[in-house]
């Protein structure tokens, strides 16, 4: 397992490497200036000459891979650059909003959890009932919704219409309850799907065929024996889930004015402050190449039976 671990960490230097890599070239590639866009955030109009220092002092005119090895080596010992939105540095704005981020995905997540899995056994428990039929057709519905329809729908209904909460979320309990229910009923509808397909898979099994003849409870077998031997194709599901949570959900974040950190993106590339857009990308690969590692090696300790191959290790 720790040569397994240790092989995994060296693929996940190579393929944030990659993406950084991939990311500077992009950006660079922009027709817009770096040094200019700078000024212009700030609401100047600079000369020609003014421009042309600032790109000297920026480095602007070095070429492209001498840029991005002076770039890295900064970011290598914890220096993201500064943002020419916000005129600080990168790493001092991502961890000012990233609280707010964090929280908005803890009890997203939260929320998935507790709601989509019991919707998910009953669905399959009740098969081709009314309960399934109902949990089916809204099912149906949440996953068929685009999320930024749905977060404006709830915005009228419940803020504009009733006045129940304000247009503008805050931190605040009641704050939060809109850009959650925005997050969790896709997430909660596909989940409750999956959940139920992968139940009534394991249902179908000899184990609980056997099971049940031996007069083991009906329930005791759900969530005793059916259930986590389920549970694998619902792990990539959550892993998928953390990371869109954590990256902030910059639709819903600007829409509710969430000040979280895919709000913070969506500014950073309307000024197109390259800094901070890059600084974001490092955060998501690492994300991402993290919770894939976390999900490879729960498959590995909730079924042993597991074993890649010798060309994947």
């Amino acid at each position: 397992m720790v040569k397994y671990i240790l092989k995994r960490l060296v693929q996940l230097v190579v393929v944030l490497l990659g993406v950084t890599f991939l990311t500077f070239m992009i950006t660079q590639a922009a027709p817009s200036d770096a040094a200019e866009m700078k000024y212009v955030s700030m609401g100047m109009m600079p000369s020609s000459e003014l421009l042309e220092k600032t790109r000297e002092e920026m480095g602007l005119n070095d070429p492209v891979l001498i840029q991005y090895g002076r770039w890295l080596g900064n970011v290598l010992h914890g220096d993201l650059g500064e943002s020419s939105k916000f005129g600080e540095s990168v790493w001092t704005q991502m961890t000012r909003k990233l609280p707010m981020t964090l929280k908005l995905a803890g009890v997203s997540l939260v929320a998935v959890i507790l709601i989509s899995f019991p919707l998910g056994v009953l669905s399959a428990v009740k098969k081709k009932k009314t309960a399934d039929y109902i949990i089916r057709f809204l099912s149906f519905f949440g996953v068929s919704m685009p999320n930024f329809w749905l977060a404006l729908l709830l915005m009228y209904i419940f803020a504009v219409r009733l006045g129940w909460f304000k247009v503008v979320s805050t931190d605040s309990i009641g704050g939060m309850i809109l850009p959650v229910a925005t997050l969790t009923i896709p997430m909660i509808s596909s989940y409750a799907r999956q959940i139920r397909a992968a139940l009534l898979e394991e249902l179908n099994a000899n184990y609980v065929i056997g099971a049940r003849a031996r007069g083991i409870p009906e329930r005791r077998i759900i969530w005793g024996h059916v259930l986590p031997n389920a549970i694998l194709p619902i792990i990539t599901l959550l892993g998928l889930s953390v990371g869109h949570l954590l990256g902030g959900a910059a639709i819903i974040e600007t829409i509710f004015s969430w000040q979280g950190i895919g709000n913070m993106v969506v500014e950073a590339i309307r000024v197109r402050d390259y800094p901070l857009i890059q600084g974001y990308v490092i955060w998501m690969a690492i994300i991402y190449v993290t919770v894939n590692l976390i999900v490879d090696i729960s498959y590995r300790c909730l079924d042993p039976q597991i074993r890649l191959r010798k060309r994947v290790d």
